[in-house]
């Protein structure tokens, strides 16, 4: 089947969602189809995003746990506070 072939879903909705979707897609001159389609879309696209971060997180504390390197919130904002000006300090350093 090719990667761009779509199947028919069933979803079952309550009679206010469904008033909302059409109405939401008449006032933007679309069907209630692709404002489906979009929700659907949008809520993937975050829902991953936001895994990924979360991964990224467990993986920034797992490396942590194992090496014990970090940089200290301090050193972090002494770092930021100098962002755009002309002595702009380079990024700090992890350490023990």
């Amino acid at each position: 089947m090719p990667a761009t072939a779509a199947k028919t879903v069933s979803v079952k909705l309550d009679q206010e969602t469904r008033a909302r979707i059409e109405h939401l897609a008449e006032t933007h001159r679309r069907t209630a189809h692709w404002v489906m389609r979009e929700a659907i879309q949008q809520y993937l696209e975050r829902e991953e995003k936001r895994e990924s971060f979360r991964q990224d997180a467990i993986n920034a504390w797992e490396e942590y746990q194992e090496t014990g390197l970090h940089v200290t919130g301090d050193e972090v904002s002494t770092w930021l506070d100098t962002w755009g000006e002309e002595n702009e300090k380079a990024a700090p350093i992890c350490h023990k």
